[in-house]
């Protein structure tokens, strides 16, 4: 037996504490080392019959085979005879099984490098188990964690047993990451690699805001009001469609909270976001004026509702044409994002002006097809004839006529 003490029995303890790994697998993993480590020494590939064992008591450990008791001994290593086995226990029989210590001598050495090899990889495994376990659980949720350092553009954020990656794109434009700041963040997605498993996480994804509304709002949690759908441009604006289910609690009044101290709970987490709450609804029409608010809308037509297609052409007062938009078309990009529909925003000039142009070439296609039909078939007859026979028209004939005619008075 090698004589280990209580060092092993602490460093494991301490190990469970910080990284969680279970005491009992840093133990297994010095019996499989020290398995294989006999196994290399005795230059043999398979032995099911060899196991280690430590005495927990004693604080040592031994190598040790398992022979079966027979009369004969055909084969060493995995037999016995009864003599010998009366040797080791006297209630020892035939067909018993018994454990025999096969630690070579000065084998410490050996075992301790077997060890230290199979011990690291096990330690990396179950971390790597325990990191895949946890985050795939948390994977679409939103968490806290701590800024660590930044490096080639990307966030490297501690989120309990690891660090996670905030890539450039999921960060929030003009946002300064300060190494030892606390952030909220949404895990994204956790890949597995040959090490600790790949955490990516957003600090800009939509359903930050769905989340931070949860924990806010007490009736979205319950499930009394409902947040139907979300369109974000993180750092600037975010806008947000709720329904209620109960018809006496309005939707949008919960979210904005008593004096507007739940919203502006939200808004100062989000760095001062600007945040529109609306009311969802099932009539498009409804939906896509509460959808463009602050503006005021005169009209919503439905160009097209299908599978294909949804859109919509919106007409708002002239003054109105701009806010509607918005800065660099934001207000009716969130609007188009939340909704789901194609948006046309005209103001009331740019859409008379339209009806009135289409009205007039309705007028003069309406009037082409009168003249068509008052004009007799026998004149068309004819002058088809006299274009079909001679290859020449109308207009070609006269202008002979009165060339004849001249050539005439010049005699």
């Amino acid at each position: 037996m090698i004589k280990i003490g209580t060092a092993l029995f602490e460093a494991t303890e301490q190990l469970e504490r910080e990284k969680g790994i279970s005491k009992d697998v840093i133990i297994s993993s010095l019996c499989d080392a020290l398995v294989a480590a006999y196994k290399k020494h005795i230059r043999v590939k398979e032995a099911p019959n060899v196991e280690a064992i430590l005495d927990e008591t004693t604080g040592e450990i031994g190598v040790f085979r398992t022979k079966l008791v027979v009369e004969n001994v055909e084969d060493e290593n995995l037999e016995i005879s009864l003599a010998d086995a009366k040797e080791i226990s006297d209630d020892v029989e035939l067909e018993d099984e018994v454990k025999i210590e096969v630690t070579p001598e000065n084998f410490g050495r050996i075992a301790a490098q077997a060890a230290k090899q199979v011990i690291t990889q096990r330690i990396r495994e179950a971390e790597r188990n325990l990191v895949l376990a946890e985050f795939m659980d948390k994977k679409g949720t939103l968490t806290t964690g701590i800024i660590q350092r930044v490096e080639n553009r990307n966030v490297f954020v501690n989120i309990g047993k690891t660090d996670a990656i905030l890539p450039y794109k999921e960060q929030i434009p003009g946002e300064y990451y300060k190494p030892g700041n606390r952030i909220r963040v949404f895990v994204l997605n956790v890949k597995e690699t040959n090490r600790l498993p790949q955490v990516i996480v957003s600090h800009a994804h939509a359903e930050i805001v769905r989340e931070l509304f949860e924990l806010e709002v007490p009736e979205i949690e319950d499930g009394i009001v409902e947040i139907k759908s979300i369109a974000r441009e993180a750092g600037y604006r975010t806008k947000l469609a709720v329904h209620s289910n109960d018809p006496d609690i309005d939707s949008v009044g919960a979210c904005i909270g008593p004096r507007g101290s739940r919203i502006q709970t939200i808004v100062s987490e989000l760095k001062n976001e600007k945040i529109d709450i609306v009311r969802w609804s099932e009539d498009p029409v409804e939906y896509i004026v509460n959808a463009l608010s602050p503006a005021r809308i005169i009209s919503v037509d439905i160009l097209a509702d299908d599978e294909n297609a949804h859109e919509a052409l919106v007409v708002v007062p002239d003054d109105q044409l701009s806010l509607a938009i918005g800065r660099e078309g934001q207000n009716v990009r969130l609007a188009h994002k939340l909704t789901g529909w194609k948006i046309d925003i005209k103001n009331q000039t740019q859409a008379e002006q339209a009806e009135a142009a289409y009205r007039a070439q309705a007028e003069e296609a309406e009037e082409s097809a009168d003249y068509e039909e008052e004009l007799p078939q026998d004149e068309i007859d004819e002058e088809n004839i006299v274009e079909e026979e001679y290859g020449i028209d109308e207009d070609d004939m006269i202008h002979e006529e009165s060339s004849s005619e001249e050539e005439e008075v010049q005699e």
